[in-house]
């Protein structure tokens, strides 16, 4: 399983962005490319805890459900998300390309077994976790635009 822990894998989300254009047109959903991009910017500085989204009850929050989602079910296209991750309007396409990577680089300089904020709807969640979930989210969103 591939996780923003290991550099190769980190390597190869970078090359997909980079690849990205703002003409992307997705093959679900209704986010434009930059919107995209604005998005999982706001979702990495959630999980790094820069961001403070409303944590959500329900079902998600604990085992095996949890687990499940997170690592082995399929998402699903057009799943709902946090309002907070959608609010941030898109800058300068190249800005905000550098921003994404520099984030998914920076998400690894914190201690993996430090202290992590609560996701909004799984919860707690260890930095193993984390760095599981950041990259299938960022892979989701890509193969979402084709690259």
């Amino acid at each position: 399983m591939s996780t923003l822990w290991q550099p190769e894998s980190r390597r190869l989300l970078q090359t997909r962005i980079a690849r990205l254009t703002e003409e992307h047109r997705p093959s679900w959903g209704r986010m434009s490319a930059p919107q995209m991009v604005s998005h999982l910017i706001e979702s990495v500085r959630m999980a790094t805890g820069d961001l403070p989204v409303a944590r959500k009850s329900g079902p998600l929050r604990y085992p095996p459900l949890k687990q499940l989602v997170i690592y082995y079910l399929p998402w699903p296209k057009n799943a709902p998300t946090a309002p907070e991750l959608l609010k941030r309007s898109p800058h300068e396409w190249d800005d905000d390309v550098k921003e994404l990577a520099a984030l998914l680089d920076r998400f690894t300089t914190r201690a993996v077994s430090g202290p992590w904020p609560e996701h909004p709807a799984f919860g707690p969640l260890s930095g193993d976790a984390w760095g599981f979930l950041v990259h299938r989210h960022v892979d989701h969103h890509l193969t979402q635009f084709g690259v």
